[in-house]
């Protein structure tokens, strides 16, 4: 992965929408069941809407019901990064963009075999690409 990705706070509401800017540098949650990527089931991969990074694979994608796209492991553990999140009373581990330090969601312990984790991440920090069908 390339260097940091460092922006001025002025820089980040230029490039990002409203509810893009929100979500990943002000760490504020869509509501479930509302964002573009909760349901889809296209193939394709996850970046950081931010900055680009890849971070997630939909080969890792799953439906654990929350409301929010939910992932059993990053594309390359290197480009996330995780730290103790213990707002609203609670602890969790936010999940993070490693390059550009953006919010994506939080990380719990309940998800599926073999590692256990669901990755649970908004929608409004993610940029979906698809993959390309096989003959182009």
């Amino acid at each position: 992965m390339a260097g940091k990705t460092i922006k001025t706070d002025a820089e980040w509401k230029k490039l990002l929408t409203p509810e893009q800017y929100e979500v990943a540098r002000r760490k504020k949650t869509e509501r479930p069941f509302t964002g573009a990527y909760w349901n889809n089931q296209d193939k394709g991969t996850y970046r950081c809407v931010a900055c680009g990074a890849e971070l997630f694979s939909s080969d890792a994608k799953f439906d654990a019901g929350c409301g929010w796209p939910s992932f059993t492991a990053p594309a390359d553990p290197a480009n996330l990064a995780t730290e103790p999140d213990d707002s609203y009373s609670k602890h969790r581990v936010e999940a993070l963009c490693s390059r550009c330090e953006s919010h994506l969601g939080h990380v719990f312990a309940d998800g599926p075999e073999p590692a256990g984790l669901r990755y649970c991440i908004n929608s409004a920090a993610l940029k979906f690409i698809p993959d390309k069908p096989k003959d182009e």
